[in-house]
């Protein structure tokens, strides 16, 4: 077995945190440790040293065995280390005997990840969704207490349920899983008769998915005026939020963004915001949206492509969106018609989005001309709202619109026809 260290000395320290992972082959650990130092630094913690530790297997007791774990104590000893975090789930067992050993506060992946969407949750349905993640993950790592689950206090890693919550026997924390998944289930409820309110009004939906920090908040923003917070942090926004998008043809669409994703995100987040993530399983477009500037662009849209499957939404049509092109110092000569490339920042690409948006959405409407008597403007009205007019001229008879016209109206236009040139 081997082992790798490395410092980073920075002297505007915050709290000091020492990341380690187990490279089993399984995945990229170098990729992924880079991925927890970026979660590391949302939460307020300066990475001052990491360590791989390559494995077989995680070792039962201490997950990477008593010499390393000895290395690792030197480690925290040396450099004032107050946090340790582990790139890979750690038992109650674990946990406790790392954290003996260490005399720091002991974390894994999940439990940060968990931290973070404590921290982001805004509305009730995401704070409970959140919640039950927290405690079916704490549920069976009660026997396994350490610091990271008797502290009091606050501190990275121990938001959300109170400690009172965290002490309590497993009846009580069952108890409260059961209310949680009660008052999710009557929310997901309300979610999806919304849904099938919009099937009924054949609302059209397009639903952003994405990497975290990719700019699906910025490109929401750039596309509709939404004002929703766009900051370059992971997990910025968890909430999902709808507003209205016109598109050329004159059609008028809801634009969803949901919450953003990460490597191997944790199972029971995906299964508390399952409610949440099938708004992309019930969309007529997913734009799937990446950076195309990092190193990793693939990987992010591959990431994307299999919660997509998990949730049941592989079957939607899909358009892949290269975004912070801006940062490119070439572009590059083809990228494919399921792409499209984009600045959500500099406007750059938008227009062409939104045509390729249309085009890949079933016809809505139909281009006509109709003559609506002066005492039909409540169709003209319609008409107007719904749809794009192009050219509008008043005559004797009534008013004359070229416009786009939505289907659900066709009805009440057809007998308004044009029939002149």
């Amino acid at each position: 077995m081997t082992g790798q260290l490395q410092q980073n000395h920075d002297p505007s320290a915050r709290v000091r945190a020492l990341l380690i992972a187990v490279d089993t082959g399984e995945y990229d650990v170098e990729t992924s440790l880079g991925e927890l130092s970026e979660l590391a630094d949302t939460v307020g913690a300066e990475v001052a040293a990491t360590m791989i530790q390559r494995r077989d297997t995680p070792d039962p007791a201490t997950c990477i065995g008593a010499g390393r774990l000895a290395e690792a104590e030197l480690t925290c000893k040396n450099l004032g280390i107050e946090l340790v975090i582990f790139d890979v789930e750690l038992t109650g067992s674990q946990t406790a005997n790392i954290e003996e050993t260490l005399g720091v506060r002991v974390i894994d992946r999940t439990t940060l990840i968990l931290d973070i969407f404590a921290q982001r949750a805004r509305s009730a349905e995401g704070r409970l969704q959140v919640e039950l993640a927290q405690q079916k993950y704490r549920l069976p790592r009660l026997t396994g207490k350490g610091t990271a689950l008797s502290r009091l206090g606050g501190g990275i890693g121990t938001r959300g349920p109170g400690e009172s919550k965290l002490e309590t026997d497993r009846r009580h924390i069952r108890r409260r899983i059961n209310a949680l998944e009660q008052q999710l289930a009557d929310l997901t409820r309300r979610r999806e008769l919304m849904r099938s309110r919009r099937r009924k009004d054949q609302l059209t939906c397009v639903v952003i998915v994405g990497y975290t920090n990719v700019g699906k908040s910025t490109l929401l923003n750039a596309l509709t005026d939404a004002g929703v917070l766009a900051e370059n942090m992971l997990f910025a926004t968890l909430d999902p939020t709808a507003r209205a998008l016109k598109l050329p043809d004159g059609r008028q669409v809801m634009l969803i963004d949901t919450v953003g994703l990460v490597r191997r995100l944790p199972h029971l987040l995906v299964e508390a915001f399952r409610s949440t993530l099938e708004e992309a399983a019930n969309a007529d477009l997913i734009l799937n949206v990446c950076d195309i500037s990092a190193p990793d662009a693939a990987e992010q849209i591959a990431v994307s492509t299999g919660l997509l499957r998990e949730i049941g939404a592989q079957t939607v049509p899909v358009l892949n969106v290269l975004n912070k092109c801006d940062r490119l110092s070439a572009m590059p000569e083809t990228i494919g018609r399921e792409n499209c490339l984009v600045s959500a920042k500099t406007g750059m690409g938008l227009d062409l989005l939104l045509e390729r948006i249309a085009a890949a959405l079933a016809p809505t409407h139909t281009r006509m001309k109709v003559l609506i008597p002066y005492d039909q403007g409540a169709v003209a009205g319609e008409i107007r709202s719904r749809g794009t007019v192009y050219a509008e001229e008043f005559l004797p008879e009534g008013v004359l619109l070229d416009a786009m016209i939505d289907r659900r109206i066709l009805a009440q236009c057809g007998k308004f026809l044009y029939q002149g040139k």
